[in-house]
């Protein structure tokens, strides 16, 4: 159960959120999930936490698989999203990314930026830098992603299903 996202905070699309992580209302399980993960978590006028377990079709995430995450930048002061293995922690990855965030995402003519996970890398999805837009997730184990949000617009704090979460499609016919 605390390791599962099921039943956890409030669905926005492939993402949930926890209400009460980070607030002096967090239940006896939402304080254990937190700690499970090795979170800090702080209070949600701070940070949000947005965690998938899914992909946007409902599908377990795994890291054998290649993932495409895009959409357009939360509205906070700054944003990372992050991969992680079904433990919790980092994957050891070769070009020692772990995460996209505000600094790094390259935006299109849209305003949108894209993210690739997947276990090899992958085209250049910027100019000169092939590894900008790959999170490297070997192996065959669960896969999470994290999207935190520091110091998140007032809307979005008050009513975290009103953000535009980033969608997670698998690529080459994973599953």
């Amino acid at each position: 159960m605390l390791r599962s996202g099921a039943g956890f905070g409030e669905a926005v699309g492939p993402w949930r959120i926890s209400m009460l992580a980070g607030s002096a209302q967090a239940d006896l399980y939402t304080r254990a999930r937190v700690a499970l993960g090795g979170l800090l978590a702080l209070s949600r006028s701070e940070t949000m936490y947005y965690v998938a377990q899914t992909d946007s079709a409902g599908q377990p995430l795994r890291s054998r698989c290649t993932y495409r995450i895009e959409g357009v930048p939360p509205p906070a002061r700054w944003w990372s999203i992050t991969a992680y293995a079904e433990d919790f922690h980092l994957f050891p990855a070769q070009a020692r990314q772990y995460s996209l965030n505000g600094n790094t995402a390259v935006l299109d003519e849209q305003g949108r930026f894209r993210l690739i996970s997947a276990p090899d890398p992958q085209p250049a999805l910027s100019a000169g830098a092939p590894e900008r837009g790959w999170l490297h997730t070997p192996g065959n184990r669960g896969l999470m992603f994290t999207m935190r949000l520091y110091n998140p617009q007032p809307g979005v704090a008050q009513s975290p299903a009103s953000l535009a979460a980033p969608t997670i499609h698998a690529l080459e016919g994973c599953h």
